[in-house]
């Protein structure tokens, strides 16, 4: 299980490597995704606090990153967190989520992003439900639900 003392020391030392890498260049992530999709996932945005009904879907299943469609979470870890984000409490593999810092807008933060591709998913923090504690607050622009669950591995 992921818990903020291991999200801390990953961002300092480094993640784990994905499975897989997806690199392209700027001109095709345009061409692939919606202008809103590009400005959260490339250009690190923050889509509008309660703009997407996705904070209030909890059907099976998984979230995958719209980028590139590597599974990122299963619903089975989603909450309503209250914040306007859709929430989860861990990744669906220790390997599928990259931590770093972010000291934007005068905060320290942790960043996340898809560990295959390097989209911005959003940020992961320590006020989560037990057991884990955390909380990873994620745009839902930069998700894509997808029916079947992918197995969870540490």
């Amino acid at each position: 299980m992921m818990t903020w003392r291991e999200v801390m020391r990953l961002t300092e030392q480094g993640n784990p490597p994905p499975e897989r890498i997806v690199e392209k260049d700027d001109a095709t992530w345009r061409a692939e995704l919606t202008p809103e999709q590009y400005r959260v996932t490339r250009a690190r945005g923050t889509e509008p606090a309660f703009s997407s009904a996705m904070c209030h879907l909890f059907e099976p299943g998984c979230y995958a990153c719209v980028c590139c469609e590597t599974a990122l979470f299963d619903a089975g870890e989603k909450f309503d967190s209250g914040t306007g984000w859709p929430s989860f409490t861990q990744p669906i593999r220790d390997n599928a989520v990259a931590y770093h810092s972010d000291n934007s807008f005068g905060m320290q933060r942790v960043e996340t992003c898809c560990n295959t591709c390097g989209a911005h998913l959003g940020h992961v923090f320590p006020d989560g439900p037990a057991p884990s504690g955390l909380r990873y607050c994620i745009n839902a622009v930069a998700l894509k639900k997808i029916a079947a669950a992918a197995s969870r591995s540490s």
